[in-house]
């Protein structure tokens, strides 16, 4: 099963990277990685979520779930 931190390791990024695309606090993505939190985005940052990590919604949400 993949985890949020690996599907942005999957995409060769660093959370600042991504957090800085979508519009968020590099804390934020760490927060996911860590189930500290739930992602509450926009549905713009979700699509743009999952085409920088090249996954489909349901990926997403099962990394999600992962992570908690």
């Amino acid at each position: 099963m993949v985890d949020m931190k690996k599907l942005r390791q999957k995409a060769g990024l660093r959370a600042e990277e991504v957090a800085a695309q979508i519009g968020v606090a590099h804390s934020s993505i760490r927060n996911w990685e860590q189930g500290r939190t739930i992602p509450k985005l926009r549905v713009d940052q979700v699509a743009l979520l999952c085409r920088i990590y090249g996954c489909s919604i349901e990926d997403l949400e099962q990394a999600v779930k992962e992570s908690v």
